[in-house]
């Protein structure tokens, strides 16, 4: 079997070496070369002509999100960033995902070499998947059919009508990994003020799921923002499981509450889309609408085909838009998704939905 062939980009000759070596015990690639700044990468990856780099941030010679961004614009190609967990690193690293990096790998600020051991896993899928992700040619200033372009304040809303005479019984829950924090942001930006409450589960390490819902709120008519333990749901809001916590509904009353918990990872993942959709199943039941994106793996497969059977409507995101179509497909095979969809018109049949069903609820005891 032909090996990964990757790229280290780091101006840290620490880090470069310690990348390299973590490629490099891996059965299936191997790191064929190492650049300490843009401009030497930009020359290896001509020659060489990786499968996937890595990609450090902070470089001399030229920034390493202006060198992402070129890279997408002209010979588009799978890059795993590494980030600092830092606010800025987080911004950043958001940036990037939006100019199309698959993924990401959070460093840490000190114990750097202790703490890239520690995540020789995590890397190594991460690696592995960006080399079968999809990915695709960044075109400046260019939006699609609805209005919609890149994440950032100045990507406008496109204009949505209001869903009217909603019940507030209704609820969307979301689930993505890989490529999901452009397709979250895809849905959300087109449901209108009055949309449902909508409860995500993002895989996300601590750290970053506050910058990245600070951004999606600056996007969006509806406010997003980290679920917070216990807080009541609101139609118009969205909710973000916290990086390193689990997220789950639950009922109080006439209310549907928000619950925020530690607790042992579920199919590898805190968050876990597990746990959340299966909370959907039993306690919201036929109110609940459940969307899955894109993503590596099967979280939250099973839950979603419980969601369904408890009379949830779903739907699941389509091969051709997602970055990774593994927890979709997952879906799909389990038989969770009534509807599979390009990203682009998720939230539109979801609106469709809402509006076909507008004051008709069910009240679960």
């Amino acid at each position: 079997m032909k090996k990964i062939s990757v790229i280290v980009v780091d101006d840290s000759a620490l880090v470069r070496g310690l990348l390299a070596e973590i490629i490099d015990r891996q059965d299936d690639m191997r790191c064929i070369g190492a650049a300490s700044d843009p401009l030497v990468a930009r020359e290896m990856i001509r020659s060489l002509n990786p499968d996937v780099i890595t990609l450090d941030v902070e470089m001399p010679r030229m920034d390493g999100l202006d060198f992402l961004g070129r890279l997408m614009r002209l010979r588009p190609m799978p890059v795993v960033m590494v980030s600092t967990l830092t606010e800025r690193g987080a911004e950043v690293t958001l940036k990037a995902l939006e100019l199309g990096a698959v993924d990401f790998v959070a460093k840490p600020k000190i114990g750097i070499a202790d703490g890239l051991r520690q995540l020789e896993h995590d890397i190594a899928e991460k690696i592995r998947t960006a080399a079968r992700a999809t990915v695709r040619r960044l075109i400046p200033g260019r939006a699609d059919a609805d209005g919609v372009t890149g994440i950032g304040p100045s990507a406008p809303a496109p204009s949505v009508a209001p869903i009217g005479r909603l019940s507030t019984e209704k609820i969307i829950f979301i689930g993505a990994s890989t490529g999901g924090t452009e397709a979250t942001r895809e849905v959300l930006a087109r449901l209108p003020a009055d949309s449902p409450a909508v409860m995500i589960t993002q895989h996300m390490p601590p750290g970053f799921t506050r910058s990245y819902a600070a951004r999606l709120d600056a996007l969006c008519r509806i406010r997003v923002a980290e679920a917070r333990d216990g807080e009541r749901l609101l139609p118009g809001h969205a909710y973000i499981a916290p990086g390193g916590f689990h997220l789950s509904v639950e009922r109080s009353g006439a209310n549907y509450l928000a619950r925020v918990r530690d607790g042992e990872p579920v199919n590898r993942h805190k968050p876990s889309v597990e746990v959340l959709f299966e909370s959907a199943a039993r306690v919201v039941g036929p109110n609940a609408l459940g969307v899955m994106l894109t993503g590596m793996g099967a979280d939250g497969a099973r839950a979603m085909k419980q969601m369904r059977d408890a009379g949830s409507w779903n739907i699941a995101q389509d091969e051709a838009s997602c970055v990774v179509f593994g927890m979709p497909r997952e879906a799909i095979a389990h038989g969770a998704a009534h509807e599979v969809l390009p990203v682009t018109q998720i939230a539109g049949r979801l609106i469709e939905r809402l509006r076909s069903t507008a004051g008709q609820h069910t009240t679960r005891v």
